[in-house]
């Protein structure tokens, strides 16, 4: 069953007297619990390509349906109340608030949507290596730490969906690996959907399918 359809998506950006034509036309739908990984070149449109899925950016042409729901036909609130409640971000950057303990910050969206989340934000910093660390500064875990920390922020609401942009961007690549093992284990765990952009042919190949983006097209499906 689709959990998500993406209808002849178009952006364009205006830079001064430039226009730069960054999606062409893309179609895509995206099943319930899949492991989608979208993969390019820098500048290919992968990045923008995710954000419109996930409704963080308006298409200048095309639709995007999530769970039955046209995203661009809603008011700006209830879009964001739909992607608060049912979405979950994973970033190249970590985007902690640094005054925040750990499980402060992965309380803090649940806080915003009016929920206890003591007990959940626990479990979800145990499930992710973090146990020992709940009471921490950002700036006294390490990237890859805070990047699980991020990732169980990403999860406090119980999204039906995770998008992850480059989530390995700024670690080493043993690290990386370990944060793609991570995203994979605990989407499998919880039958959730997760759809990634990375640059890495490897870790690409990891999902349960792959699209590369080339000059703002879907270039080959695997």
């Amino acid at each position: 069953m689709p959990h998500l359809i993406a209808r002849n998506l178009r952006q364009t950006y205006h830079l001064g007297a430039t226009s730069l034509e960054v999606l062409k036309g893309i179609d895509l739908t995206v099943k319930k619990g899949e492991i989608l990984f979208l993969r390019g070149a820098s500048g290919a449109g992968k990045s923008t390509l995710l954000y419109t899925l996930a409704g963080l950016e308006r298409p200048l042409q095309g639709e995007v349906e999530f769970e039955e729901q046209k995203l661009f036909s809603m008011k700006s609130d209830r879009l964001a109340f739909l992607r608060n409640k049912r979405m979950g971000f994973v970033f190249q950057s970590y985007f902690l608030l640094p005054e925040l303990t750990a499980i402060e910050n992965v309380k803090f969206p649940a806080m915003l949507a009016g929920k206890k989340s003591e007990s959940h934000a626990r479990e979800l910093l145990t499930r992710v290596g973090l146990k020992e660390r709940m009471d921490h500064l950002p700036s006294q875990l390490s990237g890859g730490e805070q990047q699980r920390v991020a990732i169980a922020r990403a999860l406090i609401n119980d999204p039906t969906i995770l998008f992850a942009d480059e989530p390995t961007g700024n670690l080493d690549a043993a690290t990386g690996s370990s944060i793609i093992d991570l995203l994979l284990k605990l989407s499998s765990q919880d039958r959730r959907t997760l759809v990634a952009v990375t640059h890495d042919p490897q870790l690409a190949a990891r999902g349960d399918r792959e699209l590369v983006i080339k000059d703002g097209l879907i270039a080959i499906k695997q």
